[in-house]
């Protein structure tokens, strides 16, 4: 797309902000309520889409995608109206009479840039939080999930009002055309280099930005944990999309003494989800280009691969892996895997765990799985990570009630739920005061008897 096009298209949005049309109350709703109906309407297209860029099955893909956005969409139509009433604060005495309120009001014109490992979810659901708040915004979807990329393009356009939101589709060149023009917010998913391109880029125009960007996901498995629904929810929630999911975990800890159990449970589990052959089943996912898969095979090279390691190119497949060990200095320690493959470190006591974690850059998620309570207290007040599941993985994302954001090289601010809607508001402050009682306390001349009332008032 020409570098003209994409600034007339910014333009359009800009000018449709400025006369109004999106601070509607009932605008939004409307426009929250034809969202979920091109997901209602267009799901099978969507599914095929999905199918299509990364092999996901039905199922999956319903439940992490579209199912994910609808039930977002509806959360945020049955708040919208509380979230946009203004928030009385306390009014200090000296002030008195008179009130003080936050009055949410929209940036303006935003831009959400997607990521391709959840190629719907990940520009939907911030642009649900946009069109709650009352901003205009443009999507830029992620190029290597193509076929969703196109069906973005094809129907955001007939199901929204056109002047407020559009696609740029593109790939490098459209993206950095985007990040020189000016917008009140960018929320960016996707790796820590391109992220601090984007914040390079937002500073020369001041824009805040949200950046959603992942890392080295770990997860503690104690021997108190229950190993049966330990290592289910594991598998699941490492394998699901073939592991290309930034909440995914990264790396898993356990004692040695308790590796043999766990991963005779890991795979006992793998065969329940995907079957013997992997390859064969229909609920495991596909890498998403050749590229990824040359990055995530080479990463196997010279491990130690106690379980799967089987690759395809023709197809992209990488079988479900886990490599024991490997040496702290190695690519697949180094760099976040964003694949099917699993890491188990061992350690001889649990509590080393923390130490290991706090060595490296804080994460986008931290897992434990245990019984012990005083362990659970103890990793929750040693370690930081954007958010934490204790006994499960990935379900804090189903929460609507919970802010889904990084810390530290993992991210900065959050969104989802109200949380979502804060982020693309400014909470305006508002003091409203009587010409009552107009006190000259403050006012010159100045002596000491005014100090010392100031003084007990203050």
């Amino acid at each position: 797309m020409q570098p003209a096009v994409i600034a007339h298209q910014v333009h359009q949005l800009r000018t449709t902000f400025a006369q109004g049309k999106t601070r509607d109350l009932n605008w939004r709703l409307t426009q929250l309520h034809q969202l979920k109906l091109m997901l209602i309407e267009q799901e099978g297209e969507f599914l095929a889409g999905l199918k299509s860029d990364l092999g996901k099955s039905e199922q999956e893909a319903w439940t992490s995608e579209i199912g994910f956005l609808v039930s977002d969409i509806k959360h945020s139509i049955k708040h919208l109206k509380t979230w946009t009433k203004a928030r009385k604060v306390a009014t200090p005495l000296f002030v008195q009479p008179g009130k003080s309120y936050l009055l949410p009001e929209p940036l303006g014109t935003v831009l959400i840039i997607g990521a391709w490992n959840y190629p719907l979810q990940l520009v939907l659901a911030p642009l649900v939080a946009a069109i709650a708040a009352g901003n205009c915004a443009v999507l830029k979807p992620s190029e290597l999930s193509v076929k969703t990329a196109e069906l973005l393009a094809q129907y955001i356009s007939q199901y929204l009002d056109p002047t407020a939101y559009c696609v740029i589709s593109g790939a490098v060149a459209e993206t950095t055309e985007l990040l020189k023009q000016r917008f009140d917010h960018i929320l960016y998913t996707g790796g820590e280099g391109v992220g601090k391109i984007v914040m390079h880029a937002a500073a020369d125009h001041l824009t805040p930005v949200t950046l959603e960007l992942g890392g080295k996901c770990p997860c503690i498995v104690d021997s108190t944990t229950d190993l049966n629904v330990s290592a289910a929810r594991i598998a699941w929630s490492k394998w699901m999309n073939a592991g290309q999911t930034c909440v995914a975990p990264d790396y898993v800890i356990v004692e040695q003494a308790f590796l043999n159990s766990f991963v005779a449970a890991l795979k006992h589990k793998l065969s329940e989800f995907y079957q013997a052959d992997v390859s064969q089943s229909v609920d495991y996912g596909r890498i998403v280009n050749a590229r990824h898969f040359s990055r995530l095979s080479h990463y196997l090279e010279e491990q130690d691969i106690i379980l799967g390691g089987k690759t395809e190119a023709e197809s992209n497949y990488i079988e479900p892996t886990i490599v024991l060990n490997p040496s702290a200095d190695s690519p697949v320690m180094q760099e976040e895997i964003f694949g099917p493959i699993l890491i188990i470190l061992t350690v001889e006591n649990i509590k080393q765990a923390i130490e290991i974690i706090n060595s490296k850059p804080k994460p986008l998620a931290l897992y434990l799985y245990t019984k012990n309570s005083e362990f659970e207290q103890q990793v929750l007040s040693q370690t930081s990570a954007g958010s934490v599941g204790i006994n499960d993985g990935m379900m804090f994302m189903a929460n609507p009630n919970l802010p889904f954001g990084g810390v530290g090289n993992s991210g900065m601010g959050a969104y989802h739920g109200k949380f979502g809607f804060d982020t693309f508001s400014h909470l305006k402050t508002v003091m409203k005061r009587s010409f009552m009682f107009d006190v000259a306390l403050r006012y010159p001349p100045f002596n000491a008897a005014k100090l010392k009332m100031l003084k007990r008032l203050l």
